[in-house]
């Protein structure tokens, strides 16, 4: 006896291949905007844990020497890093610790000596870019560019950045973070989250400070 076997081959029809191509269409349209939102969550995040890092740095470097040292936002051009055409500037990402007033040095190599007696800096990069930085002193309303820390880690200008809000560029979009670090009088300093209203929830901002910061 003759056994015939025949077997078929199957694969995706036309319409098939135009409904799965059309559902992959629609998942990723859904998706995009979340992706996006997420990135730019990221970048807020970076941008804040880099200010946060140059604050403390400020603050520890001011009591390693007993000496008074400056945290400062700076502007930097486009994709050109920290670069000797800086000026203050309180609403950047960018900054530098050193004891004397950086614009125009924010390129000089690290020095105890050699004014602006720099101890590091940062620049906003890809990672902390399509961000939107906010700077206010202790009357809630002006723009500050530095804090000034002494050897006990107190702050000693009257000019001083108390709170810093960092967000994402694009004002109409809600699902951004808006994140904010404040520095108390004592020289403190905490990133805390505006979203949070959970009283328990230690990522909630205090309401006030103490001195006036919302």
């Amino acid at each position: 006896m003759n056994n015939k076997l025949t077997s078929t081959q199957q694969g995706f029809t036309i319409i098939e291949m135009a409904v799965t191509i059309t559902i992959m269409a629609l998942l990723l349209f859904t998706a995009v905007p979340n992706i996006t939102s997420w990135l730019d969550n990221t970048r807020i995040r970076n941008a804040s844990e880099s200010l946060q890092h140059g604050l403390q740095t400020a603050r520890a470097e001011a009591v390693r020497r007993n000496q008074n040292v400056s945290f400062w936002l700076v502007s930097t051009n486009e994709g050109a890093g920290l670069d000797n055409s800086c000026a203050l500037d309180g609403d950047s990402a960018s900054w530098v610790v050193s004891v004397n007033d950086p614009s125009g040095h924010c390129d000089a190599a690290p020095s105890t000596t050699t004014s602006p007696m720099i101890v590091t800096g940062r620049a906003a990069s890809d990672s902390s870019a399509r961000t939107t930085v906010t700077t206010v002193q202790s009357d809630n309303t002006t723009a500050g560019t530095r804090v000034t820390f002494n050897g006990f880690g107190q702050i000693t200008n009257t000019d001083a950045i108390r709170k810093i809000d960092i967000t994402g560029s694009d004002s109409s979009n809600t699902n951004y973070r808006k994140l904010r670090i404040t520095i108390s009088t004592a020289g403190l300093v905490r990133m805390c989250d505006t979203h949070v209203t959970n009283t328990s929830d230690p990522r909630k901002c205090p309401n006030s400070d103490g001195n006036g910061i919302e």
